[in-house]
């Protein structure tokens, strides 16, 4: 039997239905980007931890790597709330923090751990960092839960949905600024400069 990175590819796909906005802020800066690799990492009710995989390109790893803090915020679906979920996405995903600052055009309000917390999001844990895993072209954090709320109600945002109403040009040059991204964690992985 063969490898087939597709099927592979379709089968990971569902276990990441979620975007998820995280932030985070380093020596004054605060910064963020969107993830579809964050979740639960604990079964103890009364002690949540929170994870999150970064792919090493990204400002925002840098910073939670010093920090050691971080936010994960879920997205509304609700129909009074779509445009701000997509106005949050758009945001975090469309550039790199290292292009500027990407925090103060969306609403904030401060953390316990200092990080901004979205205040349009659908819900937010915050956490301190407890361990990571370097992984290569990524690093997976695992963070102890400090802070939780939910923004508002209903049900969250599913990338596809997020995806079909985003606008084509915005797809567009997300894909162009996807490039290096994956350029460099390829050549993380496979061992080529860097």
């Amino acid at each position: 039997m063969t490898f087939d990175p597709d099927a592979a590819n379709r089968a990971l796909a569902g276990l990441r239905p979620f975007p998820v906005a995280v932030t985070t802020i380093n020596g004054g800066f605060a910064n963020g980007l969107m993830s579809l690799s964050a979740g639960s990492a604990s079964i103890i009710p009364e002690a949540p931890r929170a994870t999150i995989s970064l792919t090493k390109y990204n400002k925002t790893h840098d910073m939670v790597l010093e920090s050691g803090i971080f936010v994960m915020h879920m997205l509304s679906a609700e129909d009074d709330q779509i445009d701000k979920s997509l106005d949050i996405l758009m945001t975090l995903g469309g550039r790199s923090g290292r292009d500027g600052d990407k925090i103060s055009k969306l609403r904030t309000k401060t953390g316990v751990t200092g990080a901004p917390i979205l205040l349009d999001a659908h819900s937010y844990v915050e956490a301190r960092v407890t361990a990571s895993l370097d992984v290569q072209e990524s690093t997976i954090f695992v963070g102890d839960v400090v802070g939780a709320e939910i923004l508002n109600d209903g049900g969250r945002l599913r990338i596809g949905e997020a995806w079909s109403k985003l606008p084509q040009d915005w797809i567009e040059q997300y894909d162009a600024n996807h490039v290096p991204q994956l350029e460099n964690a390829r050549a993380r992985r496979f061992g080529t400069t860097v």
